[in-house]
């Protein structure tokens, strides 16, 4: 088989396409011939070398999503209800890495069956991005039907996800972003209150503290950190919650802790990544049993901003960098 193995740690010219020998399933372990996987700035840190993957997955070879059909099963595949799956199902998953490859064994129970009328793109477009916002929005943040929720880089693949899972669950939603196209896309998708972060701009905080008469949202994903904690921070009402999801703005922040007393904020950081398999079978199947009939049905949708051919890899992973796309940007496999 064919995949792109990190051969110079740096940017996307540092990978370089080469034969391997083709995994084979062990356990409940399914082997996946691969025919898109979706990027994700991790992608960009591991091949940076600052993100190693997680032990038991391919250090040298990133990417965290991949989308295809099921061709060998392993021995335990079918002994319990979690692990059923038969040689040629169209199937999605989140891996703890080695995603740009044709094939990639993973944990049966973290597979997700894949609508026919599904393009393998749209497959490999949802779960990093959808098992993420479910994960933030429903566990990490506690968000309930009816509350407010307030999501950064609205424009990015989780923020979509995020903001679709959050209307679906009758939120009113705020969302920010420094790119005007992107939140009036955001706006057609459902986003309630479109806060621009551009230096002209009304800062967002105050603009929360206007629309929500002083009260402030009750839950917040941030995926910026750094600086942009504390201005979070003063967005939440009462007993908020924010979910940590990446640190765009910083790994380092200097917060008001008497704010944050005060206003009996709480804080989870979550990772998806590094994960141990029975935490992503959770988290997938809790995402199976509430939001999947939402995708499936059309409801809700995976949006894709652009789809590259497997030759055009660095090209698309530019364009990633360049954070100038809405949605996903995914990568397909030639047949």
């Amino acid at each position: 088989m064919r995949w792109f193995r990190i051969a110079r740690p740096g940017g996307p010219e540092g990978l370089e396409m080469v034969e391997a020998d083709r995994p084979h399933p062990q356990g409940d372990e399914v082997l996946i011939r691969v025919r898109a996987f979706g990027l994700n700035r991790a992608d960009l840190l591991q091949i940076a070398g600052r993100y190693p993957a997680p032990p038991g997955w391919p250090a040298e070879v990133p990417g965290l999503e991949v989308a295809g059909e099921v061709v060998e099963l392993g021995p335990r595949v079918g002994n319990d209800p979690t692990t059923i799956r038969r040689v040629g199902d169209r199937v999605a998953a989140v891996v703890g890495g080695g995603a740009y490859a044709e094939f990639v064994v993973v944990p049966a129970p973290q597979t997700i069956l894949v609508p026919e009328s599904w393009s393998d793109a749209q497959a490999a477009a949802v779960p990093e991005a959808f098992l993420t916002a479910h994960d933030a929005l429903t566990t990490r943040a506690e968000v309930q039907p009816g509350e407010r929720v307030l999501i950064h880089a609205v424009g990015s693949g989780v923020g979509v996800a995020a903001l679709q899972l959050a209307k679906m669950m009758g939120c009113e939603t705020f969302g920010t972003s420094r790119t005007p196209e992107k939140l009036e896309k955001a706006v057609a998708l459902g986003l309630d209150h479109p806060l621009p972060t551009t230096p002209d701009a009304e800062p967002y905080e105050t603009a929360i503290a206007r629309l929500t008469a002083g009260q402030g949202v009750h839950a917040a994903l941030e995926f910026l950190g750094g600086a942009n904690l504390d201005r979070t921070a003063r967005s939440l009402a009462l007993g908020g919650r924010v979910a940590l999801i990446g640190l765009l703005a910083g790994a380092t922040a200097q917060v008001d802790l008497g704010l944050w007393m005060s206003k009996r904020l709480r804080l989870q950081a979550t990772t998806l990544r590094n994960r141990s398999v029975a935490e992503k079978t959770e988290i997938t199947w809790k995402f199976v049993e509430r939001a999947w009939p939402w995708l499936t049905s059309g409801r809700i949708t995976p949006i894709l901003d652009a789809v590259y051919p497997v030759e055009r890899l660095s090209e698309a992973l530019q364009r990633m960098a360049a954070n100038t796309g809405f949605g996903k940007t995914v990568v397909v496999w030639d047949e």
